[in-house]
């Protein structure tokens, strides 16, 4: 049973809100003094805490610091009309809601439901958690190395709360699964969960295709149209490459954030919409900030819980989990049942993995078409040394593989290296995008939004540089 403990220093009050929440399915705790209420606290593991603002002998938000070693409970603050600006500034130290006396038992009642749904839904994912470890998995994700058991910890903390999430990570390492993740886990998991790339929508489009849009609004626009805000309400909106958002719109989604009211394009009628924002960005959100991509203000509201999804050169322990799982897939869609030797996990393992688990994915899938029964080491399409692990100074080697590299220096940014690699890459394919995106392991758009921030034109390649037969569609 849920651990309720109540602090009140009017005895009448105080056994009428005992009452009320031991009704609710609580077993409760009372207390008239902040020296009691923190021997209780000592003693016990509280889920939620009801306490009033004024005691005998303090204030009851000093309670707020002895409770932060039990970051689960729900807080929620009793205050009188005359101190509302105590109650806020305990909300923004971490209580959950607040009341003012005299306490509205309806209001009570359903802040006690959604404290009692959220204490379930954390004792589920908790439970979800330690079971999917031991297989080596978390719902959608794959993997049991430590980098991806601390991603594990972390949705499993923020996805039964309402908090805003920013998932960061290199192109390919799954955060939209994240995202999906933390919707499924969360109190909202039966609403919808939209997903949209900021950067493959046109700069014209996305704010109608956001906020809607009413008729006659513009050239085309020959009904009224509802956006993804309401498509999403009651559930969870997931914003990729979010430092492709237009900033003036920026401003616009900033606002949702912070009041839940919009108005169409068009519109003159404010709209609103309840829904949880998950965004996601393979760039360093600060730097983005820095360089005028993203507004430092949307950038601090995005920013509540940051999640990092590790590259998987950083995990290579999960590499053979992950092939076996996609190697899984192939089987059951094609009804047979062929295996991947030893020497190819070996071989998969050695690998760099600059797409990370979208192009090991591709790799399974073509050694997959080439394989018989077995995959063997040779079915396995690496391009040898353009990507694999190596010393820094075993230049034999890189000589011996003869293929291009690309030298960084310690020291060198993320971004840095990736233009650096992104460049070589289109040079080495002279010029031709959907290969350069190809071998990268990334979508083309992706790759014309990186060489528009780069300042690079996008101009199609001379015809010297086509192949024999003919241009290549980028």
């Amino acid at each position: 049973m849920s651990v309720a403990l109540i602090v009140e220093d009017d005895r009448n009050s105080l056994e009428g809100y005992a009452e009320l929440i031991r009704d609710e399915g609580f077993e409760t705790l009372t207390a008239e003094t902040l020296a009691d209420a923190r021997q209780l606290i000592r003693e016990h593991t509280i889920d939620i805490a009801v306490l009033d603002l004024q005691l005998p002998d303090g204030e009851g938000i000093e309670l707020l610091d002895d409770l932060s070693g039990q970051p689960n409970a729900e807080i929620v603050m009793i205050t009188g009309h005359g101190s509302i600006d105590s109650a806020v500034a305990a909300l923004q130290r971490g209580a959950s809601d607040y009341l003012t006396k005299p306490v509205d038992i309806h209001r009570l009642r359903k802040i006690l439901d959604k404290a009692r749904s959220t204490i379930e839904l954390r004792d589920q994912v908790g439970s979800l958690r330690q079971e999917l470890r031991r297989l080596g998995r978390f719902g959608r994700l794959i993997g049991s190395s430590p980098p991806m058991q601390q991603v594990y910890d972390l949705i499993g903390r923020v996805a039964p709360t309402s908090s805003t999430v920013l998932i960061t990570g290199e192109t390919g390492v799954g955060k939209e699964l994240v995202a999906r993740m933390v919707h499924d886990l969360s109190a909202r998991s039966r609403r919808p969960f939209v997903a949209v790339n900021c950067g493959a929508i046109p700069a014209s489009l996305i704010e109608s295709e956001l906020f809607g849009h009413e008729k006659g609004s513009f050239t085309g626009a020959s009904r009224q149209r509802d956006g993804i805000l309401r498509q999403a309400d009651r559930g969870t909106l997931f914003l990729d490459e979010i430092t492709e958002m237009p900033t003036e719109l920026q401003v616009k989604l900033l606002r949702v954030l912070e009041t839940g009211s919009f108005k169409p394009v068009g519109g003159d009628r404010q709209r609103t919409t309840d829904l949880r924002v998950i965004a996601a960005t393979n760039r360093d959100p600060e730097r983005a900030a820095r360089e005028g991509k993203l507004r430092p203000d949307l950038l601090y509201r995005l920013n509540v819980f940051p999640i990092l999804v590790p590259p998987l050169r950083e995990r290579l322990d999960d590499v053979e989990v992950l092939a076996e799982h996609f190697l899984g897939e192939l089987n059951r869609e094609a009804e047979i049942r062929k295996q991947i030797s030893a020497a190819s996990i070996a071989k998969l393992r050695q690998h760099g993995w600059p797409g990370n688990v979208r192009e090991l994915k591709n790799v399974v899938e073509r050694s997959y078409i080439l394989a018989g029964d077995t995959i063997e080491a040779d079915d396995v399409p690496l391009r040898a040394g353009a990507t694999e692990l190596q010393d820094q100074t075993d230049e034999p080697a890189r000589a011996k593989a003869g293929g291009p590299g690309v030298r960084v220096y310690v020291g060198s940014s993320l971004e840095d290296a990736e233009k650096k690699l992104i460049m070589a890459t289109l040079d080495h394919v002279r010029g031709q995008k959907r290969s350069a995106a190809r071998v990268l392991g990334i979508s083309v758009k992706t790759l014309y939004n990186r060489l528009k921030a780069y300042g690079v034109k996008s101009e199609p390649a001379s015809p010297a540089a086509r192949p024999p037969n003919g241009p290549e569609a980028d």
